[in-house]
């Protein structure tokens, strides 16, 4: 599917089969979560910014290397997203991070925004936007939105599983993002969810709302 990058490699779909599975408690879920995101930042930042640096190793002096210089900014849609951002920021040497979060009616499947800490200005910046469910793809839709309307340079999402329906709805909005996931399911049921999905991935990593 154009624009969208499949991790479709023995270890992560290991570990999405775990995910799914309703007897894998909330210790376990967050692990995984973390696991597969590293996977993803990975694969959607080949193309970081680096410099050329000199450095002396045990054994010589003058080895050639390179570092990161890019300063990605990490965008967690909450509170699932929340489940995301470590695992970007361990393989990421330089981020920094604005929350957005957005409350769902479950009569209309609609969201609204009910915090953005967003800079106002990403002129040039390069924004990742971590959400482990994309379903309906209107969250998606909204906070790329926000990011796009500040000026960003590139915005990749960052989904572990994605709907097929939620797919095209975010690409239709943003035919030049990025979007990474480790599964693509195929519908949604009547309130949204993605079927087989894996439940509600924020109950599931921090517990249920009071």
């Amino acid at each position: 599917m154009k624009g969208v990058t499949l991790l479709d490699h023995p270890v992560v779909e290991h570990r999405v089969t775990t995910l799914r599975d309703k007897r894998t408690d909330r210790d376990m879920f967050r692990q995984l979560i973390s696991e597969i995101t590293r996977f993803m930042a990975y694969e959607a930042l080949r193309d970081l910014e680096t410099a050329p640096v000199v450095v002396d190793t045990p054994v010589a002096d003058g080895a050639p290397g390179r570092k990161v210089t890019e300063n990605v900014l990490v965008v967690p849609i909450l509170r699932a997203g929340l489940g995301m951002v470590q695992a970007v920021q361990e393989v990421v040497p330089l981020t920094e991070v604005a929350h957005v979060g957005l409350r769902r009616d479950e009569r209309t499947l609609h969201s609204e925004v009910y915090l953005n800490r967003l800079p106002a200005d990403l002129t040039g910046r390069r924004v990742i936007v971590c959400d482990p469910m994309l379903a309906t793809g209107g969250s998606l839709v909204q906070v790329c939105d926000l990011v796009v309307a500040r000026g960003a340079r590139a915005v990749v999402a960052l989904c572990v599983i994605a709907s097929a329906p939620g797919i095209d709805t975010f690409l239709g909005a943003h035919p030049m993002a990025g979007l990474f996931c480790a599964a693509v399911d195929p519908a949604l049921n009547e309130v949204g969810y993605i079927v087989p999905g894996l439940g509600d991935a924020g109950d599931r990593l921090f517990g249920p709302p009071d």
